[in-house]
């Protein structure tokens, strides 16, 4: 009679049994990973609604568009000399001081094209409804210290150190849920007052991942590595420029069609969106990890459609999730919050065909397919910028704008995935 616990006469277990013990560290890794994306949904949920309440909606709406922009222009640091540190600490940690020395070399020379960048987000979009000075500071904020702190932690998740990462990730969102809480008892709630202190949040954040989270290796100079992966590198800037457009055009269309208390009850259903999206990423961090070391793993269209049918299943279901939570409880993250608690079931689709273009582009990062990585997002930003314009000029009530984002996420996720699949035919280019 066979024990339960015996799997030499029973070969299905045995093989079950083999397949879970081959892939514990995957598992581990990711559970690791995981935890640092689930600290961050926490506290970016407290410092959003902390500030979302702290702020007026148009300031909100000001703020978070700017916030935007910032991210976009960040990519512009160092001409995207990140993902050549990415690639290095996955594949050769050993040249992490020398590639660090690139990207402070690289970082000092795009200074003028960031802040060339910069003067002509805002004066397209911002000088009508807030100074170049609190601009210039949320900027700062977002390209110059936490655009950094996010280089140790993909520095450290290619070394696959994913514990630190995620402590790094909460670490950094955790300051800024403080400086949050910290504003709703100051005597002035204006974004002068705001932008102040995110710059402290930031700083203090920079301070902490490159003390303590950083590894230790000694910073070398070496030219001739940088400038043999410099035309990569301006591909993936660019690619990030256009991929982060693309991703928050529809932010800089509201602010300019709708003005700040439009944008900001947008920028409020967004934010939403973008919570959910936040443990998608950490799974797709990892499958892009294992793409660079086998290239050939999504050759089988049964696996691409498993991963794509499960992006947009769970992607779906947290904001419906949501949703339902707000429906029966709309004040549930504060007074301002609840003015737009009504809108979020209507953009339910959004996050998965968000998550699934963000997907697609990781998927030629990893491929080192860059050039076509950036014109694709090229492609994806054009199309989206027409439709967002076409659907933002002929609706005039909020519902049915969000509404209609299903419909342009849609029809992006379409465009993007006949771009990117028809693409992975060609060889991979590796590091």
């Amino acid at each position: 009679m066979t024990e339960i616990g015996d799997t030499t006469q029973n070969p299905k277990m045995a093989r079950i049994q083999g397949f879970l013990t081959s892939r514990r560290g995957v598992l581990r890794d990711y559970f690791t990973a995981i935890s640092g994306s689930a600290g961050r949904l926490v506290f970016s949920l407290a410092y959003f609604v902390a500030l979302a309440n702290t702020l007026s909606i148009a300031d909100f709406g000001l703020f978070a568009t700017a916030s935007a922009a910032g991210v976009m222009l960040s990519r512009i640091l160092a001409f995207g000399f990140i993902s050549a540190l990415y690639r290095v600490a996955t594949v050769r940690p050993k040249l992490i001081g020398a590639f660090t020395g690139g990207f402070i070399l690289l970082g000092l020379l795009s200074l003028p094209v960031l802040w060339l960048a910069g003067w002509l987000t805002f004066a397209l979009f911002f000088a009508g409804d807030m100074t170049a000075w609190i601009f210039a500071a949320v900027v700062f904020a977002e390209a110059l210290l936490w655009r950094p702190v996010e280089l140790a932690v993909i520095v450290n998740n290619g070394m696959a150190k994913f514990g630190r990462a995620a402590i790094l990730v909460i670490m950094g969102t955790l300051l800024r849920a403080l400086a949050a809480l910290a504003f709703i008892f100051w005597p002035v709630h204006d974004l002068a007052a705001w932008s102040n202190f995110y710059i402290a949040a930031n700083a203090v954040s920079l301070i902490i991942a490159f003390a303590f989270f950083y590894p230790r290796q000694r910073l070398r100079f070496r030219p001739e590595l940088y400038w043999r992966r410099l035309a990569d590198s301006i591909y993936v800037a660019g690619a990030e420029v256009l991929f982060y457009l693309q991703m928050e055009f529809d932010k800089l269309l509201v602010l300019s069609i709708g003005g700040p208390h439009l944008a900001g009850i947008y920028a409020i259903v967004m934010r939403l969106v973008d919570l959910t999206a936040i443990p998608i990423r950490t799974f797709t961090m990892m499958l892009v990890q294992k793409m660079m070391r086998t290239p050939e793993m999504l050759a089988r269209l049964g696996i691409r459609a498993m991963i794509e049918s499960g992006v947009l299943v769970v992607s779906t279901l947290a904001l419906a999730a949501l949703a339902v939570v707000l429906y029966f409880f709309p004040r549930a993250l504060g007074g301002n919050v609840s003015e737009a608690a009504p809108l979020v079931g209507l953009a339910l689709l959004v996050p998965a065909f968000r998550n699934l273009v963000e997907y697609h582009a990781e998927l030629l990062f990893a491929r080192g397919q860059t050039l076509i990585r950036a014109v694709n997002l090229a492609l994806l930003a054009g199309l989206k910028g027409i439709l967002l314009w076409w659907a933002l000029t002929r609706l005039t009530d909020t519902a049915g704008m969000v509404l209609s984002l299903n419909l342009v996420f849609a029809a992006l996720y379409l465009a993007s995935a006949l771009l990117t699949y028809s693409m992975l035919k060609k060889p991979a280019k590796m590091f």
